[in-house]
C-alpha cells in the first residue's frame, strides 16, 4: 500500500531492488500521471517485460492512474 515495487532475494529476504511508484511520471501521451497504492491486481511478466499499475484508492489507499514497464538493460 506505500506504493513501493520490490524484489526479494530467495536466499534470506533482502531487498534487492526498490521502486517507489507514489510520484508523479512523465507520460508517453501526454497525459498528467501519479502513482499510488499497489493492492488491486499484481504484476504481469510477458515478452521480457514487467507490467505493474499504480494507484488505487480504495481502502485509504493512494488513488494513481499510470501503468509501469519495466525492462532489462
Amino acid at each position: 500500500m506505500d506504493g513501493h515495487l520490490r524484489a526479494y532475494g530467495t536466499a534470506d529476504g533482502a531487498v534487492l531492488w526498490d521502486f517507489d511508484t507514489a510520484r508523479d511520471f512523465e507520460t508517453v501521451n501526454g497525459v498528467k500521471a501519479k502513482g499510488g497504492s499497489m493492492s488491486a491486481t499484481g504484476a504481469v511478466v510477458s515478452g521480457g517485460m514487467l507490467f505493474v499499475n499504480s494507484g488505487y484508492g480504495q481502502f485509504g489507499g493512494m488513488p494513481g492512474n499510470v501503468l509501469l514497464a519495466f525492462g532489462a538493460e
